[in-house]
């Protein structure tokens, strides 16, 4: 008997895993509020598709060659995203909409199939698609050869810094906010934020614009915009973690007032899970899996400064904030399915836009290699073997510390639970109960819904908090 139930329990198993992953990869939209958005549409939408491809077939002048393959190219973009919406997983979000995030899904294929056909043509063929794209291209100059970087930095004037706050700047701190919302670490943060710097140093001698003054990196960059940033995107994500969520339908407001503010809060999170990336209990091959996300996170921040370098075009260029957002976009599906892939044990592969993120990342880093030979025969050996053992330690000891630091901070919860009236401990307590909860629901195999609400349990302080999976 035990012989024939081994192969029954091996089949529900995997039955469970491939169900359990569809949940978290493809979360389905429980409480419809406007049932028009979310039924299909798949006729409608055909009917659209051949009308719109008549129109662009017959209706418009195809004289001129170049923008005939212009606006082809731009027709197939479209209409690839028409059938991502439709053939698309939703993703592990719904919010605004989860047609939203197949399209982004859509992107980052095309993005990584144009990469494949890029690194198969050769240099004059690629001049000659760049030149297509933007004819001003044959002008550009890099940054480095027109500016200075690291000069006179024993002149420190206020003048001086404030010439460094410019649009950069902002940017380099709403960057470093939104990546707190999507690690939620100040550990994790933290690391990636002074590795970068090492990185910046390790590599100077190919990219010159990695130069800068100690002041310029270590207070403005690391302390200012870094810091500011993480701050922020924490102070936010704390502000979320305690939110009430309880979603009411359109259709039961009355209000104009309370129908305008549904439809804006529909660009908010249906919920926020309480992430926990390290625990006293982690293994190494999840130690070894946050280590492998700090070197693609330091990889993808690499290909930023090594492709504008390579290909020649400025920071301010469409094809720089362009490809600095859609990887922006698809970094936040990619970062919830690598946490779920090392966190539930119940997740036995990766999410589809996880796979996705790290084939472009490496693609990128190869284009690089193939189109910057000259570049990279200038590489010195010492300094990368230097950077990536200094990369590393930093990562190993800063993972130590976040483990240290949560193992502590659970035995003076548990040594000191019945001091009700230490605030400190009650902290403490609640972070300790969120562990607690956040390893029950993953173990139970159940994942957040947009319209679950956060139940409140009874504390031993008589204090009443919230939970959420």
């Amino acid at each position: 008997m035990a012989a024939t139930a081994s192969p029954s329990t091996s089949r529900k198993d995997i039955v469970s895993h491939k169900l359990h992953f569809r949940m978290i990869n493809e979360q389905q939209v429980d409480d419809i509020s406007i049932e028009f958005f979310y039924k299909p549409h798949t006729i409608t939408l055909l009917t659209v598709t051949v009308l719109s491809l008549m129109y662009f077939a017959f209706a418009r002048n195809d004289e001129n060659s170049d923008n005939n393959l212009r606006v082809g190219l731009l027709v197939v973009v479209s209409f690839f995203l028409v059938i991502s919406v439709l053939a698309f997983p939703n993703g592990p979000f719904t919010r605004p909409h989860p047609a939203v995030w197949r399209m982004v899904f859509g992107l980052s294929v095309m993005y990584f199939l144009f990469l494949v056909f890029l690194i198969f043509l050769n240099w004059d063929q690629v001049k000659t698609l760049m030149y297509w794209l933007d004819p001003t291209l044959r002008y550009a100059t890099r940054e480095a050869d027109v500016m200075e970087y690291a000069v006179n930095c024993t002149v420190i004037t206020w003048e001086r810094i404030l010439s460094h706050f410019d649009i950069f700047a902002f940017g380099h701190f709403g960057g470093w906010a939104m990546k707190a919302l999507l690690i939620r670490s100040y550990g994790l943060c933290w690391t990636i934020s002074i590795t970068w710097e090492l990185t910046e140093l390790f590599f100077m001698h190919l990219l010159p614009n990695f130069a800068e003054c100690w002041w310029d990196q270590v207070i403005l960059d690391i302390l200012l915009c870094n810091g500011g940033g993480i701050w922020l995107g924490m102070t936010v994500c704390r502000f979320l973690e305690m939110r009430t969520y309880s979603w009411a339908s359109i259709k039961e407001i009355h209000s104009t007032t309370g129908k305008i503010k549904r439809v804006v809060l529909q660009f908010t999170p249906a919920s926020w899970t309480y992430v926990r990336w390290l625990d006293p209990k982690s293994s190494s091959q999840r130690v070894a899996g946050i280590y492998l996300f700090m070197i693609l996170w330091q990889l993808t921040e690499l290909n930023t400064f090594f492709l504008k370098h390579i290909f020649i075009f400025q920071a301010s260029h469409p094809l720089s904030w362009c490809r600095i957002l859609l990887i922006g976009v698809i970094t936040a599906p990619t970062v919830r399915q690598y946490y779920a892939y090392l966190t539930d044990t119940q997740c036995k592969r990766v999410g589809t836009q996880c796979w996705v993120f790290g084939a472009i990342a490496f693609l990128e880093a190869l284009a690089c290699v193939k189109f910057g030979h000259d570049l990279f025969s200038k590489t010195q050996i010492r300094s990368v073997l230097l950077w990536l053992l200094c990369l590393a330690l930093i990562t190993l000891l800063c993972l130590y510390g976040m483990v240290w630091y949560e193992q502590n901070k659970m035995k003076t919860c548990y040594a000191q639970s019945e001091d009700c009236d230490d605030h400190s401990v009650v902290a403490s307590c609640r972070v300790a109960r969120k562990y607690v909860a956040a390893q029950q629901d993953s173990e139970s195999n159940v994942q957040p819904t947009k319209n679950r609400r956060r139940n409140r349990s009874a504390l031993s302080c008589g204090e009443k908090r919230q939970s959420t999976n």
